[in-house]
């Protein structure tokens, strides 16, 4: 839709505003939440704020079948809100309060079909509901024209962006350090140590006990001197 192209109806200044009555679902569904949201619009069927919020959730998802499903709510919202207004005697031009809170669910549903055209091909339909939509209320123009807009996504055809310099210099926060206790892992230089231990005591340059093979004379020549001491038969 071609912003510039746009521009508020001077003459619908004009024309005396319309109000619409109050719109029981409002507090329906502040009090119900979502929970019970589908049992409001049960209740209210005329409300067009319950079509426009099922038609706004339907075009956030942003595919192909929440599109033309968004644009039926939309189409029904809108549908249900000129008849609440040829009702209070509109006569199909003249200011639609934004400010007014009633008057929301049809403005919002007006704004959600504009979106929802503009997404199934209907450019003409979609620029003649956001005009309409500014005729009737530049300042709900304001709060809306920047609403559902569907968020950029990176094609799988793109280049991958490449790392900086400083990439491996910082490890993300999301990532946490594998844990590493004494019983999982042990350092490659422990290892050596324990190696070290087992091999033979005798090249460890003399800090090493003593090995067996060198207590051996001491213990033969104390055998000898407790042979000698015993008396002769």
């Amino acid at each position: 839709m071609a912003e510039d192209q746009m521009h508020p109806d001077l003459l619908a200044d004009t024309e005396p505003a319309t109000r619409l009555p109050h719109d029981p679902a409002i507090a329906e569904l502040a009090d119900h939440g979502r929970q019970d949201f589908l049992s409001v619009v049960r209740d209210y069927p005329a409300s067009s704020l319950c079509w426009a919020l099922l038609a706004e959730g339907s075009l956030m998802a942003g595919t192909e079948a929440a599109d033309i499903a968004g644009y039926a709510y939309a189409r029904t919202g809108y549908h249900r809100g000129l008849d609440a207004l040829r009702r209070e005697g509109w006569k199909g031009q003249g200011p639609i309060p934004w400010e007014h809170l009633a008057n929301q669910g049809f403005l919002r549903s007006l704004w959600a079909l504009s979106v929802a055209a503009d997404r199934i091909g209907e450019q003409d339909e979609a620029a003649r509901c956001e005009q309409f939509l500014r005729d009737s209320s530049e300042s709900g123009w304001q709060a809306l024209h920047t609403t559902l807009i569907p968020t950029d996504v990176a094609s799988p055809d793109d280049p991958a962006e490449e790392p900086g310099p400083d990439a491996e210099a910082a490890p993300s926060e999301d990532v946490p350090e594998p844990a590493s206790g004494p019983e999982d892992t042990e350092n490659p230089s422990d290892e050596a140590e324990n190696d070290s231990a087992d091999a033979d005591p005798r090249e460890d340059g003399g800090n090493s006990p003593e090995s067996p093979d060198d207590e051996r004379p001491a213990e033969e020549e104390q055998d000898r001197q407790a042979e000698a001491a015993q008396p002769q038969g």
